[in-house]
């Protein structure tokens, strides 16, 4: 398989390491430095914390073991979705009312957050706001989709449920028994999103360290953190874990909150203006109502883009393509055949990226310690919440009342049989893309 390497070998293979803008001028932390808040992890959520702290004038300064948006951030569908997996009546039935309405309300305006960020400070990430496609793949899809069409109506969102002859307009295929279109959503570029965020906030006076992974965090007797990598070490009085995904040992139970899930994306090479006149013609993103679920979307180059549950590498791409290029000509055998797909130069990227998937379903707001704050278990969900909860833990820290952040804080405890979940999590997806090559 001949797969285009990253032009930066610290970021994985994938399309967007290599179609993504420019990065921001970082370095690794050297010396004894302080600030008022340190943001540990350069992802969505750090990000966006970081500059809407600087934007308040707060001096914040953020360390990223690796390069910006380096974990899930870089890796990212490209999915700007409003609200979470879950339906809103589950979302209030888990939180109570009170906390449901408000998260309900507050993650289904995140496409505004995102794409208001983007236009106000310019970000070029090929930003896309034509809606999204939920697509049903069986009855049990379809009752799925209805209900959750029905809560989100009952709640003043525009949504829509359409047919399966609208579905394949939309899709170019006739796979689906029907979609659930929502016109908040849309789709980015997210490692440009992420370095859009990160240059953004260095212009208002953030400070970004890169390579600077963090080895300890621990508290002084004055009550300020002190927070030390290989290199140097800053005081702070406030800190934010925005790790996700990408946790290491650093606080007690962070890393065993959520379990680990990879996602996996194969990108063509740009398709023909004719395949472009069929497949996505209106550019909406996708994703099916399956368990083990698969997404397809186009760049802005017209590359497809199409992904499901599972990790990729060297020893399992090839089983990984054959599954994705079987999948393309179900969804499309008018479009592309089997001579085409299985050509060496069909594919140009391949790569995934790891999900921190919570056993609820929801993310989860912690408080460990007196000015410590962590999000934790977006579950694939990274981009809206992540930049939401971002901008809602530097709002806290600019006085904004624990009580009326979007989420309760809560200690992080451990997922019970955590590595017995993710085994089931990735045997289980491997067993389904079988199962699909089979039917």
């Amino acid at each position: 398989m001949a797969l285009e390497d990253s032009t930066d070998s610290k970021l994985p293979n994938s399309l967007w390491a290599n179609t993504a803008i420019e990065a921001p001028d970082t370095r690794p932390l050297t010396g004894h430095q302080t600030a008022a808040v340190v943001v540990i992890g350069g992802g969505f959520t750090g990000l966006s914390a970081a500059l809407h702290l600087a934007e308040a004038g707060i001096s914040v300064t953020v360390l990223e073991a690796e390069d910006i948006g380096y974990g899930g951030s870089g890796r990212n569908v490209g999915l700007v979705n409003a609200g979470l997996w879950l339906n809103p009546d589950d979302i209030e039935a888990k939180l109570g009312k009170e906390y449901g309405q408000r998260l309900n309300k507050t993650l289904g305006a995140a496409p505004d957050l995102v794409f208001s960020l983007i236009k106000r400070f310019g970000i070029q990430c090929e930003a896309n706001r034509n809606g999204t496609l939920h697509l049903s793949h069986s009855q049990s899809g379809d009752r799925y989709l209805a209900r959750k069409t029905e809560q989100l109506i009952k709640r003043g969102v525009p949504v829509k449920l359409l047919n399966a002859a609208t579905t394949a307009e939309k899709t170019g295929t006739e796979a689906y028994r029907g979609a659930l279109f929502d016109p908040r959503a849309g789709t980015i570029q997210p490692l440009s999103y992420a370095r859009g965020l990160a240059t953004t906030a260095q212009s208002l006076g953030a400070r970004i360290y890169t390579r600077s992974a963090v080895l300890k965090l621990a508290t002084e007797t004055t009550g300020d953190w002190k927070i030390t990598t290989e290199t140097g070490e800053i005081n702070a009085r406030n800190v934010i874990i925005a790790t996700n995904a990408y946790s290491k040992e650093l606080w007690k139970n962070l890393r065993q909150s959520f379990t680990p899930l990879y996602y996996f994306q194969f990108a063509t090479n740009p398709l023909s203006s004719e395949a472009l006149n069929k497949i996505l013609p209106q550019k909406q993103a996708c994703w099916d109502t399956r368990q083990v679920m698969s997404s397809f979307r186009l760049d802005d180059e017209g590359r497809l883009i199409i992904g499901s549950i599972g990790e990729f590498s060297d020893k399992r791409s090839r089983f990984l393509q054959g599954w994705a290029s079987h999948q393309l000509l179900k969804l499309f055998p008018k479009i592309f055949d089997k001579t085409e797909t299985n050509r060496e130069t069909f594919w140009q990227h391949g790569w995934s990226g790891r999900i921190a998937f919570s056993p609820d379903h929801l993310p989860h707001l912690h408080n460990p310690a007196p000015g410590l704050l962590a999000c934790m278990g977006y579950s694939g969900r990274g981009i809206g919440p992540g930049t939401v909860m971002g901008k809602a833990m530097a709002d806290h820290l600019l006085g904004t009342p624990v009580e009326d952040l979007p989420l309760p804080c809560s200690q992080p405890y451990p997922v019970f049989g955590r590595r017995i979940r993710e085994q089931y999590y990735a045997y289980g997806s491997d067993l389904y893309h079988i199962y699909q090559r089979v039917i």
